[in-house]
């Protein structure tokens, strides 16, 4: 089953869940960075849930999580958007030691100090930027701990990667799925908080049942009891990039003339990757000296 979204509404509670799949793009952002197993499994929390932040903004604003930590992942980048278009990249790729299951599976990961800083933009070129420090030093409770704090939004968060057997050969990401249930502002808070935990209890194995039926099959097995459970909308993730070798060659017109003349000089041409993607980019300095030319024009 392809990657996808769906947000619905609990319209007789006045509560707001999203669910998002993302076990392909979790393993292709996998293969473009070469990531070991820690810093894959991260990097996928930290995709599935710019996913699903990505379908709480208007329009097609897009929000950037970075997590910043002390150990040796040092962080990730990731962004989204209401389009379903996710990208990101880990600081280190090559993190392959994860902790027991328990309390402090990721603080080998993690380390023992850092934050989550979420980027919104807010539309006519203004962005809202609000952290919060490590607590918990597992990415889900601390990213449902800044909803609480800087957002002052009352959310559950549900992130899982469950193993499966894909093509004959065991695959930790095998199914990828995250969930937020919040409450509108008139929401019933009570059934907020209790149906937030049915979920939790629910999650593991509702997945491992019908994560291969979709996102609309798998959140109404995860609420089986709700019948005023509407869908407001459903539309496909991928992992991808706005680069281009357009946008490399303004860059390097923003570095302005007597920088570039300075490189053209030393390098001979320019060289570019994107930390997103890998793609690399090579601007010969022929190209270069027709982009000062028309600058100055």
């Amino acid at each position: 089953m392809a990657d996808e979204l769906v947000s619905a509404l609990l319209k007789d509670l006045d509560l707001r869940v999203v669910l998002a799949l993302t076990s392909g793009l979790s393993r292709q952002a996998r293969a473009t960075h070469k990531s070991e197993p820690a810093s894959a499994a991260l990097l996928s929390q930290g995709l599935t849930a710019a996913a699903l932040m990505g379908a709480l903004q208007k329009s097609e604003a897009r929000i950037n999580i970075q997590l910043e930590c002390d150990g040796p992942l040092r962080g990730f980048f990731v962004d989204g958007d209401s389009s379903g278009l996710v990208r990101g990249y880990s600081k280190n790729p090559y993190v392959a030691h994860v902790g027991a299951e328990g309390r402090y599976r990721w603080r080998p990961v993690l380390g023992n100090k850092g934050y989550i800083s979420v980027l919104r933009d807010i539309g006519n070129g203004e962005y809202y930027r609000s952290s919060v420090e490590l607590e918990h030093f597992d990415f889900t409770e601390d990213l449902e701990r800044y909803f609480a704090i800087s957002d002052q939004v009352a959310t559950q968060l549900l992130l899982e990667q469950l193993p499966r057997t894909v093509q004959g050969a065991a695959e930790p990401l095998g199914t990828v799925a995250g969930l937020i249930l919040q409450p509108l502002p008139n929401g019933d808070r009570e059934a907020f908080q209790a149906i937030g935990g049915q979920l939790k209890q629910r999650f593991h194995a509702v997945l491992e049942a019908h994560g291969e039926e979709g996102a609309t099959a798998v959140l109404k097995a995860l609420l089986p009891e709700q019948k005023a459970l509407e869908i407001m909308s459903r539309y496909p993730l991928s992992f991808g990039c706005s680069c281009s070798r357009d946008r490399v060659k303004r860059a390097l017109l923003a570095m302005g003339r007597e920088e570039l003349m300075d490189l053209l000089e030393k390098e001979g041409q320019a060289e570019a990757t994107c930390q997103f993607c890998t793609t690399h980019y090579v601007i010969p300095g022929p190209e270069i000296r027709e982009l000062l030319t028309a600058a100055a024009n």
